[in-house]
């Protein structure tokens, strides 16, 4: 069996195949298909190669332009869960369909937060060491991830965490700043609130660590735990019930949003 970041990469592979060969078969170009899809024509190669991973919108227009009579379309979810490691897959097909998100964070800033550098240098940290292919999946996959931001109907998110996860130097000052610019304008978004936990808060429900509760259109809820590689997707309904009054508390224990986007504003201004 093919390790797991490489049994993603051939995944890849096998759609960029796919996608050439409707391509050669409709007669284009990746000069011609680039600009009906919205993209270069070394994006184009890069997504054929299996170098990068096409976001959904992309598989919608390149199966419409190529007459490809659902093929890629077909293809679309498994491009998606072959972008990310085997532990998260199924917590990131909730994630893509979630009406409302709460994440919790202690250590680290959120994936579905973090700007492309921050990324970089957190998956650079890790040991052992990921080789450079790994890397560039992650990262693009996390980036990916992002769109829930552009969804429509919009999703209700928010995000609490830790006032440490703001003060840490990972990456260097550059890339703090970055992230700290990032959480500023991602947090004027209407359907987005940040709340930062201050370190001096003497009752924190959070105590048992991060945690993220994902509801869906219906109402059901999820909720989703990570640590060292490993990963608890928690289905069972009293368990997630207390861990979203837990979040609950949480979130009345924090400062408000206004004031956290204040409390950032601050750290930004003394880097």
């Amino acid at each position: 069996m093919l390790p797991d970041a490489e049994f993603g990469v051939a995944l890849l592979h096998v759609f960029g195949q796919q996608l050439k060969l409707c391509r050669v078969r409709a007669g284009m170009d990746r000069v011609r298909f680039g600009p009906l899809t919205g993209y270069s024509a070394s994006t184009i190669a890069s997504f054929e190669q299996g170098r990068r991973i096409p976001p959904p919108k992309f598989i919608d227009r390149a199966d419409e332009v190529l007459d490809a009579g659902g093929v890629l379309k077909a293809g679309k979810e498994v491009v998606a869960q072959a972008q990310y490691p085997a532990f998260f897959r199924d917590a990131a097909r909730l994630e893509a369909e979630a009406v409302e998100l709460c994440a919790y964070d202690t250590h680290i800033v959120k994936g579905l937060l973090q700007t492309e550098e921050y990324m970089r240098a957190l998956l650079a940290m890790r040991r052992p060491l990921l080789d450079e292919a790994t890397i560039e999946q992650r990262v693009a996959a996390r980036l990916a991830r992002q769109e829930i931001f552009s969804r429509w109907p919009a999703p209700l998110l928010n995000f609490v965490m830790e006032e440490y996860v703001l003060t840490r130097g990972l990456g260097g000052p550059a890339v703090r700043r970055g992230q700290l610019e990032q959480l500023l304008l991602i947090g004027q978004k209407r359907n987005v609130e940040i709340q930062v936990m201050p370190r001096d808060r003497e009752d924190n429900a959070g105590v048992d660590g991060p945690f993220t509760v994902l509801t869906r259109q219906g109402g059901d809820q999820f909720a989703y735990m990570e640590a060292q590689g490993k990963s608890t997707l928690v289905t069972d309904r009293e368990e997630v019930r207390a861990l979203a009054a837990r979040y609950g508390i949480i979130r009345a224990q924090a400062l408000t949003p206004r004031e956290s986007l204040a409390n950032i504003e601050k750290l930004l201004g003394g880097l």
